[in-house]
């Protein structure tokens, strides 16, 4: 599963999970890749200095970020270290489910490719650009100008659309997504 920022994919999530679904969050695996014991956490800090280790030797997140989202290269810089060691954290936890249905939630699944080959569907979430602005103003404390460059520094949601085998709009109402989310899981359990 995918979208771009504050289209309500932890939404998607928690619902899916509450029906037996494991979930693997390609962020949660980036920050566990990334910390003090893991596997790029020398790299990312030799890439971009000790500016952006923070108290107890943590990636200051928030430091890396203002360097990686206001530079394309940058970013992708972060993404060639990152994203191998996101995989083979994913294939791990793969490896050691018995769930039903498995979800990998990555906002880059699709221009990842590694995450990509684990997937038998992908799953697009998406929202209108007005509703992501206000989550991110709302949820994040974001003004307007950093929620744009935040979503200007992600690849197109159309574009992920086009390659979607199904789509989920969270532009309305919690009980219209819901709706969409019944009927998904309802045909997943008939195996259809």
């Amino acid at each position: 599963m995918t979208g771009n920022i504050a289209t309500g994919k932890s939404t998607v999530l928690t619902y899916l999970q509450d029906r037996g679904a494991a979930v693997l969050d390609a962020d949660k695996l980036a920050h566990a890749a990334m910390a003090p014991d893991g596997p790029a956490y020398d790299a990312v800090v030799a890439a971009f200095g000790t500016a952006i280790v923070g108290p107890g030797g943590v990636i200051d997140r928030k430091a890396l970020g203002a360097i990686v989202f206001a530079d394309a290269a940058q970013l992708a810089r972060l993404e060639a270290i990152v994203h191998p060691a996101v995989f083979v954290l994913a294939q791990q936890a793969l490896d050691a489910t018995d769930a039903p249905v498995v979800v990998i939630e990555a906002i880059k699944l699709l221009e990842s490719g590694r995450l990509l080959r684990l997937c038998d569907e992908i799953w697009v979430v998406v929202a209108d650009e007005a509703t992501q602005i206000r989550r991110l103003m709302e949820s994040r404390g974001m003004d307007e100008a950093e929620a744009r460059r935040r979503m200007a520094a992600q690849s197109s949601q159309a574009e992920k659309v086009k390659r979607a085998h199904r789509v989920i709009d969270n532009s309305g109402s919690p009980a219209e997504l819901y709706a969409q989310l019944d009927a998904i899981w309802n045909e997943l359990a008939a195996g259809t």
